[in-house]
């Protein structure tokens, strides 16, 4: 049974007893408090292999606070996490100092980018890949700043690649486009929110014509599911922005992924494309901290 004071929030007694609790528990607690939103739905397993300890470590970390089982303590991590006063960002609080708001959010995008490489679909990945490569066309379709970016991204990289790529962020382009696509073409709609009105009109329309779908979203939005092949990215919620800076990182290391495995389906010519890329843009000192001159 918990013997704590209810006035204290968990997460509070995690950071004022770390220092004294044996280097087990210790690694315990900081991995629970640089991601707990993330870390509150995962196995004793999983929090044991993030922290580097063994499952019997965890299960004592969470009787050295006053609970009975792992459960129980998770379930007092969900409810503090509930009610929790941070606005700033979900670790940090307004009174914490540089050093420690530097160390939470860094660990906090570690957690999370960990948490991508773990529950990454690395054959729906690569499904994606071989139908980009066979596209006849990709349309990249984005809502809002942080998308429209992602979609920009995408194309120009497919464009080095060889790959026909247009990128639209306007909806009577989206339209236009998803109409115009035949079955050998792709919408890659890309909203992590996935649920924007006219992102889901243009997939859907492009779907209706015989197109690919693909999404670049969470799991379990309307855009997931009217898509052909799902690329899900799950982050902790960010306290202040819809899209925050962990979502930004993860869909452009998903984009990163799936960039090297075009690539690497392509095969060597495409190695060779942008060795001569990379030695045009020195030759004119474009993109490039090398200037080789044109003559």
């Amino acid at each position: 049974m918990n013997s704590w004071t209810e006035e204290e929030g968990l997460q509070q007694k995690l950071r004022a007893r770390q220092p004294t609790l044996p280097k087990a528990q210790q690694q315990v607690v900081a991995v629970l408090l640089a991601d707990p939103a993330t870390l509150v739905n995962q196995t004793v397993e999983t929090i044991a292999a993030q922290a580097g300890v063994s499952m019997p470590s965890v299960v004592r970390t969470c009787r050295s606070f006053g609970y009975d089982s792992v459960r129980e303590f998770m379930l007092a991590l969900a409810q503090d996490l509930a009610v929790s006063p941070h606005h700033l960002h979900r670790n940090v609080s307004l009174s914490d100092e540089g050093p420690e708001v530097v160390r939470k959010i860094i660990q906090g995008a570690m957690s999370s980018l960990a948490g991508l490489q773990r529950r990454l679909d690395v054959a729906v990945l690569d499904q994606v890949a071989q139908r980009l490569v066979g596209a006849s066309r990709v349309d990249a379709y984005s809502v809002g700043a942080t998308s429209g970016f992602m979609a920009q991204e995408l194309q120009a990289r497919l464009f080095r690649l060889g790959i026909r790529a247009h990128a639209f962020t306007d909806p009577h382009q989206q339209l236009i486009s998803a109409s115009s696509l035949d079955t050998d073409g792709v919408a890659f709609v890309i909203s992590h929110v996935g649920s924007m009105p006219f992102a889901l009109e243009a997939a859907r329309l492009a779907r209706s014509r015989g197109a690919t779908v693909v999404a670049l979203t969470q799991p379990g939005t309307p855009l997931a599911h009217c898509a052909d092949l799902c690329l899900e990215v799950s982050v902790p919620q960010d306290t202040t922005m819809r899209v925050g800076t962990e979502a930004y990182l993860a869909h452009l290391l998903v984009i990163e992924i799936l960039m090297v495995r075009v690539a690497q389906t392509l095969g060597p010519d495409t190695l060779d494309n942008l060795k001569e890329f990379k030695r045009v843009l020195e030759q004119h000192g474009v993109d490039s901290s090398v200037y080789t001159g044109l003559y």
